[in-house]
């Protein structure tokens, strides 16, 4: 199943924001915790990821460093702000109101079945 961009769109910066309030990481880690977290079904790309972390350091709800670990090469560390996660609490209570309308819509579709188009309007 691929996911559709705008869905993708509307969920990177809750996403990225939430994977960050678990610990500082840095872009493959992130990439990886998506794909782990969503059992393979959302594969990003550095195309998506790296502007959306810039763009959250941009607003302040992150920052970053670069930091060397022996043996590997130097990485950009992001770690979320105050700023970061009290917009991570806000995006959260917009994604509850959206989930719990969707499920209230789908819980009444399963209970009467999906409505069908006919010539003279909709029909259950």
């Amino acid at each position: 199943m691929k996911v559709a961009k705008d869905l993708v769109a509307a969920s990177a910066t809750p996403m990225v924001l939430g994977i960050l309030a678990e610990g500082e990481s840095y872009g493959y880690a992130i990439l990886r915790r998506i794909n782990e977290l969503s059992g393979g079904e959302l594969e990003w790309t550095e195309g998506l990821l790296y502007p959306l972390l810039h763009r959250l350091e941009r607003l302040g709800y992150s920052e970053s460093s670069w930091q060397s670990v022996a043996g590997e090469r130097r990485r950009r560390y992001y770690r979320i702000t105050d700023h970061g996660l009290a917009e991570l609490a806000e995006q959260r209570r917009q994604w509850d109101t959206v989930t719990d309308a969707l499920k209230e819509i789908w819980l009444g579709l399963g209970e009467r079945g999906p409505r069908t188009a006919s010539p003279f309007g909709y029909q259950t």
